[in-house]
């Protein structure tokens, strides 16, 4: 059985400086700071991985984006937007095309929709063969 540390016997450390944020693989953070050289970061991101998710850090739309297409067997890059860098990131993004809202998730390098878009064609069946042509499934 564990036991309980007394409150003032536990002393917090402060916390670190803020150095870069590191993520694990196939998790990209941004930061306010780097708003210029973070769009071609983007696209770069978009045109390397089969699938990709941009989304609002914490957002609970995200997290279901996520969990949909993991359930599928697909391991999407993902990549959370700060929210001063989210008016940015989706001007840039929608430069000649549809507006783009968070999350949006990229199949082939191509933009494929937000949530809404990706619950319906699962549920239609048209996801599983867009991700299988795509490269992200092999089943």
């Amino acid at each position: 059985m564990y036991q309980a540390l007394p409150y003032k016997s536990w002393n917090p450390s402060p916390p670190p400086p803020p150095t870069t944020t590191t993520a694990p693989p196939g998790h990209f953070t941004s930061t306010s700071s780097s708003l210029k050289q973070e769009s071609p970061l983007i696209k770069e991101i978009v045109s390397e991985n089969a699938v990709v998710v941009l989304g609002r850090r914490g957002c609970c739309m995200t997290h279901v984006v996520k969990r949909l297409l993991h359930g599928l067997g697909v391991n999407p890059a993902v990549h959370d937007v700060d929210e001063e860098d989210e008016n940015g990131v989706v001007r840039e993004l929608g430069e000649g095309k549809d507006e783009v809202k968070l999350p949006a998730v990229f199949i082939g390098g191509k933009f494929y929709g937000g949530l809404d878009r990706v619950m319906a064609a699962h549920i239609t069946g048209e996801l599983t063969p867009v991700l299988r042509e795509a490269g992200a499934l092999w089943l």
